[in-house]
Parts: C-alpha cells; sequence; structure tokens
C-alpha cells in the first residue's frame, strides 16, 4: 500500500478531537497526526486567543474560568462544523457538557491518558499554566485526574499517553484511530448540517487576524453577555443604545454584563437618523472619555442602523481605535449595517459622507428583537433583504417572493425560521463580498444597488420620517431595473417583478410615494454626485441585466439620466 492510499485510507470525514489533561502531548502528537493524515492542525487555546486578542492566562485573570469555558465552547462549536481537521483542545474543554455533547456527535475524540508522573514532569517544563499557577503541581494534578478521568474516559478512543518517543506516540494513535474506524464506518463518515434546537447559527466573516462570527438565533439576547465577555481585551464596556431600544433591553444586558463579571456604563442617545450627526458624535465621544474609557475597552452598539454606525465610527475614532460589539435590533442593521465594518455620520449635503472601515469584534443578532418593531421598520429592513438577490442570487430572491411576508411578520418555517434563514442568508452573502473587498474598491459596491438613487431621496427629505432608509432603498432598486431596462441591459418584465413583490409586502416603489418631495431632475443629478462612489467627475451606478445579475457601472451619460429622472419626478 503507498503512503498516500495509507493516509486516505485514515483519515475521517470529520474532526478528530485530542483529549486529555494538560501535559498528556495533545499538541505535539496532534501536529504529528495532522501531517501524516494530510489534515490541518488546529490548537483550540490558539483560536480562543486569536478570538480575544490576548492570552489564556490573561483571559483567566480577567474574566474567570467560567466565562473561559463559554468562550471555548463557542471556538470549538464553531471548529467543528469546519472541514476535517486534526483539533487539540484545552484540559477542562471535554468537562463541559454541552462540548462533550457537540464534538460526540460532529467528531471523533481520542483521549491521551498519562499517568502521574509523567504528566507532572511534561508541565514543569512550561510556567504558563494558569490552573498550576498557585500550587502544587503534583497535588493539583492528582485532583484533575481524580475528577476528569471519568469524563475524558467518556471518548471514542484512549491511547496510553507514556514518556515515550513523539513518533511511536503517534503511531500508536494512528494504529488504535484506524481499527476504531474499520469497527464503526457510520461514524467515521462527515456529519450532515445540523444545529440544535436553540442554537445560533454561525456565520464568519473570515478577514485574517479581524475575522469574527455572526450569532444568530432566536433569544439569543439571554445570552449576550456570555458571548460577550470572552471576546473582551478587559472586562470594561460602554454600552451605547438609543431611548427606544433602551426601554427594552439595556437593562436586562447592563445585569447580566454584570453578572458576567463586565464592569459596563451606558450612553443612551435619541432614536431617529438626525442623531448620525457631527452634534451626536462629539457627544458620545465626550461622554466616553468622561466615563474612562481606555484602548483595551470595547464600544457595545445596541440597537439599529444608527447606533450601529454612530458607535462605530465612535469606535474607530476614539483613542485611535477601540473594539466595537454590534448587537442589532432592527431587520436592516441586522442584514446589512452591523456587518462589514462601515461606520459614518450624515453631512447635510449627503448621507455617509464622514465615517471609517472599523470590523467588529462579534455580532449578536436576536431575531425576536423584531417582535417590538412596528411593521413599517420591519419592511424598511426587508428591503435591504431583498437586495441580497436582486445582486447575485435569483434563488435567494424566488424564496424571499414565496416567504416574504414571513420574514417581515414572523412566522413560517416553525416559527421564526423564515426571518433566521433570510438574516443569515444575507450576513453570509455580505460576508462572503467583505472578505474578498473589504474596502469598496471593487465588488463590494454591488452592495449599494439602488443607494445612489436612495441617498438623494433621503438627502431632500432631510433624513427625517418622511423617508425611511429602507423605504428610500426600496425605490432606488426599482429606479436602477427601470433604468436598466430603459438603457436596454435588462428586460421590462424583470422591473416588472422586483415592483411586483416589493409593492405586495407593502414597500414604497417609486418617488411619487414620499409627499412633498419635490425633487427636481436636475437636484437629485446634484446630489447623486455628492455620492461616495462618484470616480473623476462621473456617477456610478449599480445596474442590472437581471435578477441576481447586478454590476457597477459609470457608463450612464447625464442626459439619459435626466431624461429619466425627468419621468419619474415629474
Amino acid at each position: 500500500m503507498t503512503a498516500r492510499s495509507e493516509t486516505t485510507r485514515l483519515r475521517p470525514g470529520r474532526a478528530i478531537v485530542l483529549v486529555g489533561l494538560m501535559g498528556a502531548g495533545k499538541s505535539a502528537v496532534g501536529r504529528r497526526l495532522a501531517r501524516r493524515l494530510d489534515l490541518p492542525f488546529i490548537d483550540a487555546d490558539a483560536e480562543i486567543e486569536a478570538a480575544a486578542g490576548t492570552t489564556i492566562e490573561e483571559l483567566f485573570a480577567l474574566h474567570g474560568e467560567d466565562a473561559f469555558r463559554a468562550g471555548e465552547r463557542r471556538v470549538i462549536a464553531r471548529l467543528l462544523d469546519g472541514e476535517p481537521h486534526v483539533l487539540a483542545t484545552g484540559g477542562g474543554a471535554f468537562m463541559d457538557a454541552e462540548t462533550r455533547s457537540l464534538v460526540k456527535s460532529r467528531g471523533i475524540s481520542i483521549w491521551l491518558n498519562a499517568d502521574l508522573d509523567t504528566l507532572v514532569e511534561r508541565v514543569s517544563r512550561r510556567n504558563n499554566r494558569p490552573l498550576l499557577k498557585n500550587g502544587d503541581a503534583r497535588r493539583i494534578l492528582s485532583d484533575l485526574m481524580a475528577v476528569r478521568n471519568p469524563f475524558y474516559a467518556e471518548a471514542d478512543i484512549a491511547v496510553t499517553s507514556a514518556d515515550r518517543p513523539l513518533g511511536e506516540m503517534t503511531d500508536r494513535v494512528a494504529d488504535a484511530l484506524r481499527d476504531w474506524m474499520a469497527a464503526h464506518p457510520d461514524r467515521a463518515r462527515r456529519p450532515a448540517p445540523v444545529m440544535a434546537a436553540g442554537a445560533a447559527a454561525r456565520v464568519r466573516v473570515p478577514l485574517a487576524e479581524r475575522s469574527y462570527d455572526i450569532l444568530i438565533g432566536d433569544g439569543l439576547r439571554r445570552r449576550f453577555a456570555a458571548e460577550i465577555a470572552p471576546v473582551l481585551a478587559r472586562p470594561r464596556a460602554i454600552v451605547v443604545t438609543d431611548e427606544n431600544v433602551a426601554a427594552h433591553y439595556l437593562a436586562p444586558l447592563m445585569a447580566d454584563l454584570a453578572a458576567a463579571g463586565v464592569r459596563a456604563d451606558s450612553v443612551v442617545l435619541p432614536p431617529g437618523e438626525e442623531t448620525k450627526s457631527f452634534a451626536h458624535l462629539e457627544r458620545l465621544t465626550a461622554r466616553c472619555l468622561d466615563l474612562g474609557l481606555e484602548r483595551r475597552d470595547t464600544l457595545i452598539a445596541l440597537g439599529g442602523g444608527v447606533i450601529g454606525d454612530l458607535a462605530g465610527f465612535a469606535a474607530a475614532v476614539l483613542l485611535r481605535g477601540v473594539a466595537c460589539i454590534q448587537l442589532p435590533t432592527t431587520l436592516l442593521a441586522q442584514v446589512d449595517s452591523s456587518v462589514g465594518g462601515k461606520t459614518a455620520i450624515d453631512m447635510p449635503g449627503g448621507k455617509n459622507l464622514v465615517g471609517a472601515f472599523h470590523q467588529p469584534s462579534l455580532v449578536l443578532i436576536d431575531p425576536e428583537t423584531l417582535d417590538t418593531l412596528d411593521r413599517r421598520q420591519r419592511l424598511a429592513g426587508y428591503a435591504e433583504t431583498v437586495k441580497y438577490g436582486l445582486i447575485r442570487d435569483r434563488a435567494f430572491f424566488e424564496w424571499l417572493e414565496a416567504n416574504g411576508r414571513a420574514v417581515v411578520d414572523g412566522g413560517g418555517e416553525g416559527g421564526n425560521g423564515a426571518r433566521v434563514r433570510a438574516i443569515e442568508t444575507a450576513c453570509a452573502a455580505k460576508a462572503d463580498v467583505v472578505a474578498r473587498d473589504e474596502r469598496e474598491s471593487g465588488e463590494r459596491a454591488l452592495l449599494n444597488l439602488g443607494h445612489t438613487f436612495a441617498h438623494a431621496l433621503e438627502t431632500a427629505t432631510g433624513y427625517s420620517d418622511r423617508l425611511l432608509h429602507g423605504e428610500a432603498v426600496a425605490i432606488g432598486m426599482c429606479m436602477a431595473f427601470d433604468l436598466s431596462a430603459a438603457l436596454g441591459w435588462t428586460g421590462g418584465q424583470e422591473a416588472t417583478r422586483v415592483r411586483a413583490h416589493l409593492d405586495s409586502v407593502g414597500l414604497p416603489t417609486a418617488p411619487a410615494a414620499v409627499e412633498g418631495l419635490g425633487l427636481t431632475p436636475t437636484a437629485a443629478i446634484g446630489l447623486m454626485r455628492r455620492d461616495k462612489k462618484v470616480t473623476d467627475g462621473r456617477i456610478a451606478f449599480v445596474m442590472v441585466r437581471g435578477i441576481g445579475e447586478a454590476f457597477v457601472t459609470a457608463a450612464v451619460e447625464e442626459s439619459d439620466l435626466e431624461s429619466y429622472l425627468s419621468k419619474v419626478l415629474g
């Protein structure tokens, strides 16, 4: 048998998870086993440190073991949902019932069982073991063995980790794995993708060392603090919210943060688009500094797109950059503005003209927060949801045609399932684009479908409640399809289909729906010229060749634009 065929025969379709006490050899054996199987090797502790931006030792000191284990559980759950690999876990990971259950259902667990003398000798070579900091290593390890070994014994495979050469130990593990796979062929195959009842859907935004997770699940707000605490550089945060959201969610969040050992203050701002201004940015940043904000502290944005944008921008500029976590409570923020790191405030001459790219370190989404919004607010967010289908996912648009009302109003797919699916699909689409074009130098501009028209309409209405952002986007997307049809890039039936769907859920689809707009074609073009996407004096538009086929172009002649606007603006 060739080495290649031996590797293929040994390699399972799911993660190989090494468990055992500190000093059992999980990392050393794991690296060699991964090379033999031609699989990636992942150290769970290293992943946790990368996510938190600090060391395991500091995490224990700052947050305590309970908060560390919660973060460890979240990291391992994410890793088990990925491609097959060899995973070395921390000594306490398998003690957690939820983690143990996940490993049993999603991986193949191998216990490296070392005797006390071997463990003591190995751990004496390193001084970064938090649990051994204050006491005799032999006594502590003996106590840990008594408590933990019964749980390790639940692993699929047990291999004695003796004081032998690494190559020999790796041979023992590989042989035991081969025998187990032969006896359990069904368990060795790749597990079907499942999500446990009550579990959160997870979307990863892959940006190297700035990567972060988006978690989506009904009732997740009750676990916000538990998810937040492990990713903080230190247990200190300032929650930024508005008066409306504060009435529903601020007090429970502050209590939960305190229970998790996080010292938190709050800043409550007025609701509405008018808050995205220099005046409120100054108010927010001044208050944060008065509260003693330090560079390792975190701003937590609890609210819709306005709060997310404002708090994110404040985080970008305060002390030249502090961490930010997004807790979006509106559909618009959940599917769009909380993800991707765009932050900004409005100016009198245009929307989002002053801002920065500043990625969050975590996004937590509870669709149940939508139940406190009126239908108009939910519809505004739905427009941004539809956008992802129109840009490059025709199948998603077709699914929305059948399920749009359930997304807006709740229900369908077993309760709130339609909302969760829509939010997860939108977040995954945006994460994919952001990963390839974080700063909008190319493909990310597609996410602005309808926005050049929308921002002009919003500016003309003074960013007031006369026209919500999502309503403006709905109108703008219809205008983009209409203009694309007028210029021969798509058929008129596509524009008709888009308008029919947006009409069917109750969104505005034409400028005439905005009472007292009073916008002339010349004035509209003037506002569009202030758009961030203007290049060399030419207005860039996101146009379409059909549903799911968007593209960016600056080839729209001003005469054609003026002719079209004359028809729709009157």
